[in-house]
């Protein structure tokens, strides 16, 4: 080897960190691509209607232990009640003749007249029904035919059915008693205060007051077996 020749750096280089490898995405699962496909849902918001005959029922009676009244019993307490009325009606022209001639008037039947009593008569008629059907919860003639207003489960009403019935009372006198007659044709003999209410006038006992009895009794039996 020749002096002069410089010496080949023979030293290994630097060693250079391999780069990180990359690890290739794996493959996505078959089930991962499917739940990115659209999928269709239907949702029926539309609720289902119940067409039963329970439905139907809902505007008659329910128990057959608190039938309706016959017709000729309603007739009957409707005459009475009649009578009643014509009876106040009979008192209030007396005392209005009594008063006029005690001043000095003369009774004259005329037109306007006759519009003034009709509409009186029409006022006596509806306090008449009003006040007995919503404080008493019956008429004078219900009362003397032993007959009540029940609702259609066969128990007492409330204060609001019997406003109502007592509505459909001025109803029935306002249209020349059509929603009496209208019982003559109707499937349960209903007339229109029945059927505005939700009430029917029957001669038997109310449930509550069956119950009622019932639950006596059978108190009355306990105490005597005790004894």
């Amino acid at each position: 080897m020749r002096e002069d020749q410089p010496a080949l750096p023979f030293r290994p280089a630097d060693r250079v960190d391999d780069p990180p490898q990359t690890l290739p995405d794996a493959p996505r699962s078959r089930s991962i691509l499917r739940g990115k496909q659209n999928e269709r849902v239907e949702i029926s918001a539309q609720p289902e209607l119940d067409f039963s005959s329970a439905s139907v029922d809902r505007g008659r009676p329910q128990t057959a232990l608190v039938p309706v009244a016959s017709l000729a019993q309603r007739r009957w307490a409707g005459l009475i009640d009649l009578i009643c009325l014509a009876a106040a009606c009979t008192a209030f022209v007396a005392l209005f003749l009594f008063t006029s001639r005690s001043v000095g008037g003369t009774f004259v039947f005329e037109k306007v007249d006759t519009g003034v009593y009709l509409t009186a008569i029409f006022l006596f008629y509806t306090l008449y029904f009003s006040l007995f059907v919503t404080l008493a919860g019956a008429t004078p003639g219900m009362q003397l035919m032993g007959l009540t207003i029940v609702r259609l489960d066969g128990s007492l009403p409330d204060t609001r059915q019997l406003v109502w019935r007592s509505f459909g009372y001025v109803l029935s006198g306002a249209t020349f008693a059509m929603g009496f007659v209208w019982s003559l044709w109707d499937e349960d003999r209903f007339t229109w205060q029945d059927r505005i209410s939700q009430t029917y006038i029957t001669a038997a006992a109310p449930l509550r007051e069956v119950s009622t009895f019932g639950m006596n009794m059978s108190s009355r039996r306990q105490s005597l077996a005790h004894k």
